[in-house]
């Protein structure tokens, strides 16, 4: 269904409109001693929509995803931010740097209650594919610091 919604509308929102394939968390330690292991398999989609109009390295975006969370449970989030974007030479390579607010939910936090965040985020690619990394420090409910990797894909290319 979700990806069904993406085809519509993506015409709508030009080239800046991506498809975000969750997958993939890096702890950087294991789980405590008798707690199972953390999943790695962050399995999920979402969107996201950047405002690159404007001329400028500074990108401003919006995001949304649902996905399974270190425990296996299902999480969402919806936010946005901002980013700085930097050229590689006269490729079409880039980096951007920024920030990413958030409300999230988490079944095993709050009571499923929506909570605010903000954490760091790098995305590395092309205009066509990237990866997007967010950087989630040791808080609770986490209990290790990890890596969040997703795939974006501008729908209107792919």
């Amino acid at each position: 269904m979700f990806l069904a919604l993406c085809v519509f509308i993506a015409p709508s929102f030009a080239d800046d409109f991506s498809l975000l394939l969750n997958g993939k968390a890096y702890h950087l330690k294991d789980a405590p001693v008798g707690q199972p292991s953390f999943n790695e398999r962050n399995w999920g989609t979402g969107f996201q929509y950047d405002f690159t109009d404007n001329h400028t390295d500074w990108i401003p975006f919006i995001t949304a995803s649902g996905f399974l969370d270190s425990h296996k449970n299902p999480s969402y989030y919806a936010g946005g931010g901002m980013m700085r974007r930097f050229h590689k030479d006269d490729s079409s390579l880039y980096a951007d740097v920024g920030l990413v607010a958030f409300l999230m939910t988490r079944e095993n936090f709050k009571n499923n209650k929506p909570f605010p965040g903000a954490l760091p985020v790098m995305t590395l690619g092309t205009e066509n594919i990237a990866v997007n990394i967010t950087y989630i420090p040791k808080v609770d409910p986490k209990m290790v610091a990890l890596f969040f990797f997703q795939l974006k894909v501008d729908v209107l290319t792919f």
